[in-house]
């Protein structure tokens, strides 16, 4: 369905046509979707830099990740600049111009690519994670510098990153690391928790990812059953079991010694250690052991950790369960960090937060509340990295194409007002002074 100017203002179908044509896009793959951003931005009298890196030598900052979990070859983010008056507050935006690998599309009832409006709906494939986002960062920074110059009003430096994130691809993180930085910054990707605008991101809580190989023994024998001679091997899945309960003694103590108070409110715990995987064996051959078994699983724990801290326990409970047992003791358990990063919190208080709560309740009606439940969401890395009080905003958005679920689409209603909101926080951050709060 095309965008009709009866319905929508010729500013708002504007908005519209430009996340439209990224859906299209998406056909071309991301350098398309870096391509549209990279000239827009320039309409809207951005300096452009489009800056390749090597997600695998960004530097590690309170993160992690493991050979198999690390995204290879060159990328590329887009960055458009505003300069400002160095008086006044910096602020970087950022979103992912990235999509899940297309598949599945027959599973589709709207066009994936066609940017479709359907019942107030737009649908497309990466539509709500994250085009909404990177065509809501470019808009809004084009009204801003449009309302600055037409009102007199004094900005300070703005910038759009275009970057790269899924799969530890770690745009923001290179971004950081080549040296743009602001005072403060504003992830935009649209909201999976099904509350949209009236949410604001500003808590994510640190996650890793491990998993631990344990090895036993076959018994000496050339039958190719393996039943009767059992009590003459080890049976690594039993050693795993060990471990296993050492986990949940682990994950018992944490959940009344670890708190934060958003957390506990929310869900009413604020850590979990969680096994979400026991492989040993082979399900075909009922008959016959296995040599080895592995455990895997992952940790959340609030953003006042460290990360290594959180490792260590984990080192130490599976160390002493090892330790306790004689075969574990002589062939003890190898544990692999898949991938780990720290946590990150903007208070409420904080000036930033006020500056987004108060743009969002004048577009919504609604005071907007903090989801502490985003783990490990991309406003942890300027927060983490560079110091920077960050968090995120965007529209109602659903049946995400990263869920395993089709017809991905972002309520249009909610993405014109993100645009808005974010407009909003642009002129009331980088038009207040540096030397005032924040």
């Amino acid at each position: 369905m095309a965008v009709s100017a009866a319905v929508y203002s010729a500013e708002d179908a504007e908005a519209i046509d430009l996340l439209r044509t990224l859906v299209a896009a998406q056909q071309g793959g991301e350098p398309a979707v870096q391509a549209v951003v990279g000239r827009r931005l320039t309409q809207a009298g951005c300096t452009v830099e489009v800056v390749p890196y090597d997600p695998a030598a960004v530097p590690l900052v309170g993160e992690f990740a493991g050979e198999r979990a690390r995204t290879a070859g060159l990328r590329e983010t887009v960055i458009g600049s505003l300069p400002g008056d160095p008086g006044r507050r910096s602020l970087l935006l950022f979103a992912h111009p990235d999509s899940e690998p297309v598949a599945g599309l027959a599973a589709w009832h709207a066009a994936p690519f066609d940017g479709s409006i359907i019942d107030g709906r737009l649908y497309g494939w990466g539509v709500a994670d994250d085009l909404a986002g990177v065509a809501a960062a470019v808009l809004a920074v084009e009204r801003a510098a449009a309302n600055g110059a037409a009102n007199g009003a004094v900005l300070g430096h703005v910038m759009v990153a275009s970057t790269p994130s899924k799969r530890h691809a770690r745009g923001v993180a290179a971004v950081l690391h080549q040296g743009w930085t602001a005072d403060a910054a504003l992830y935009l990707h649209p909201a999976e928790s099904g509350a949209g605008l009236n949410e604001i991101k500003a808590f994510a809580s640190g996650h890793l990812e491990f998993r631990i190989t344990v090895r036993g023994r076959l018994p000496d024998t050339t039958e190719p059953g393996h039943t009767a001679f059992a009590h003459l091997a080890v049976n690594p899945i039993d050693k795993a079991v060990l471990l296993l309960e050492a986990l949940r003694a682990l994950d018992r103590r944490r959940a009344e010694r670890v708190h934060h108070p958003a957390l506990d409110a929310a869900v009413g715990r604020s850590t979990n250690v969680m096994v979400s995987t026991l492989r040993g064996g082979d399900d075909q051959r009922l008959g016959r052991l296995s040599e080895i078994c592995v455990l895997g699983g992952a940790v959340s724990f609030p953003p006042h950790e460290p990360l290594d801290a959180v490792t260590g326990e984990i080192e130490a409970a599976v160390g002493e369960a090892a330790a306790a047992d004689p075969w574990l003791a002589d062939h003890p358990p190898q544990i692999e960090w898949v991938a780990g990063v720290a946590g990150a919190e903007c208070p409420p208080d904080h000036p930033l937060f006020q500056v987004a709560a108060r743009a969002v309740a004048r577009r919504t009606g609604v005071e907007p509340h903090v989801n502490p439940m985003h783990t490990s969401s991309d406003i942890r890395n300027p927060a983490v990295q560079k110091g920077m009080p960050t968090i995120g905003l965007g529209g109602l958005c659903g049946d995400l194409s990263q869920n395993g679920r089709h017809d991905e689409w972002i309520d249009v209603a909610d993405y014109l007002r993100t645009i808005d909101a974010t407009t909003a926080i642009i002129l009331d951050w980088c038009g207040s002074p540096r030397a005032g709060p924040g």
